[in-house]
């Protein structure tokens, strides 16, 4: 076995990039789209792989490799995340992770990449601690996990079992010093390989296993999602945010309450439609997720919000809880006036409303009360809203 030459540093002066490999079509997992781009918890199985290598420390840079065709794919489910490159492609998985090296080397940037599929979403910060270790006396390094399970050849019927000892099952992301692993494409000349490591074994480089994690189980079939739905939940904690808002009634405007126009001979004041119901959601959604609040987002000094549907701000906060990888369990507005009667309408509010979050109207809660005619809203002069959301997060 060659072994890898010392580059004169430790590993946390070491130049690593990611390579997240996104090309594949998918298809076994009947989601109607490629399986890379299918929303988990909110946030697509590409987006939640590249946040994952994206928290680690010493990955500087992510490139990205799509199939050709699915460029608006990637950038409706990356958003505002950063790549240092988008890469197109090949036929085979080989083709795909040889063009992202073959681009990746020719910057001269990086002493060593992480090639992860995107088919596995959860990536533990462990892991990579574990990977960047090997490399300190590998060319290579794979996180893997024993096989527990009986093994056993298999045609029409079962046939004899297989010795286990020894086996394991091998994982992504595997690391490589660069030169070794883009020197064994380049020299690859067999069928399409496996993975990277077979071809970095092939060319004499030494390549260490590492313990892997579970949590790197590769999405396959629809069946899987499930089970990566409740794995994913199951680190979720709840948070609650609440809004509040007020707004001045006046006379000959029209009233928007909840995403409605309620008939009513005045209306409420503000530099959007004033819809003081959807406002104190917006708040509450925000709140929910540490994200400021409506006026940051939508600040009443710009002239693009004036006369604005509220569902717009509803709308960007419910995509702001997604791309954090919440979900919204349950909203509860409270509208608070003693005019107009808000009853007749509360079943056309709350289906309003779902509609607008993109959930079940069961989540949902829309409640009235007065003041007993005291103070502004008492008097008429107003309407205020308090909103709850409950929002589950990672």
């Amino acid at each position: 076995m060659l072994q890898r030459n010392s580059l004169g540093f430790n590993g946390a002066l070491m130049r690593i990039a990611a390579l997240l490999v996104a090309a594949g079509k998918g298809e076994r997992a009947g989601a109607g789209l490629p399986k890379q781009f299918v929303l988990l918890g909110g946030r697509s199985l590409v987006a939640h792989a590249f946040d994952s290598l994206s928290a680690h420390a010493q990955i500087t840079d992510i490139w990205v490799v799509i199939g050709e065709g699915q460029e608006d794919l990637l950038a409706q489910s990356l958003g505002a995340r950063h790549s240092r490159a988008v890469i197109i492609g090949g036929k085979e998985r080989q083709n795909s992770v040889r063009n992202g090296l073959e681009a990746m080397a020719a910057t001269g940037a990086y002493d060593a990449v992480l090639i992860h599929d995107a088919a596995r979403p959860f990536v533990p910060l462990a892991v990579i601690d574990r990977l960047i270790a090997a490399l300190q006396s590998h060319s290579g390094a794979v996180p893997v996990i024993p096989v527990a399970d009986t093994l056993a050849r298999s045609d029409d019927m079962l046939g004899d079992s297989v010795d286990r000892s020894g086996m394991v099952r091998v994982q992504t992301p595997q690391a490589f010093l660069l030169d070794a692993v883009m020197t064994s494409h380049r020299n690859w000349s067999e069928a399409p390989a496996t993975d990277d490591a077979q071809m970095v074994r092939k060319s004499g480089y030494a390549v260490a296993c590492v313990e892997g994690d579970t949590a790197l189980e590769k999405i396959t079939m629809s069946a899987d999602f499930e089970q990566a739905r409740r794995r994913l939940e199951a680190g979720m904690t709840s948070r609650t945010g609440l809004g509040y808002d007020v707004h001045r009634l006046e006379d000959g405007g029209e009233l928007w309450l909840c995403g409605l126009h309620i008939p009513y001979d005045k209306g409420l004041a503000g530099h959007s439609d004033a819809d003081v119901a959807l406002h104190a959601l917006v708040d509450a959604l925000l709140g929910a997720i540490a994200q400021g609040d409506i006026g940051s987002h939508f600040p009443p000094s710009d002239p693009q919000w004036k006369g604005a549907n509220s569902a717009r701000f509803v709308e960007h906060a419910r995509d702001l809880v997604r791309q954090s990888g919440g979900i919204i369990d349950h909203v509860d507005v409270t509208i608070i006036c003693e005019a107009p009667k808000i009853g007749p309408h509360r079943d056309a509010m709350r289906a309003r409303i779902a509609d607008m979050l993109s959930i079940e109207e069961r989540r949902v809660s829309v409640k009235a009360t007065t003041t007993e005619r005291l103070g502004f809203t008492g008097r008429g002069e107003g309407i205020a809203a308090q909103a709850v959301a409950t929002v589950r997060c990672p």
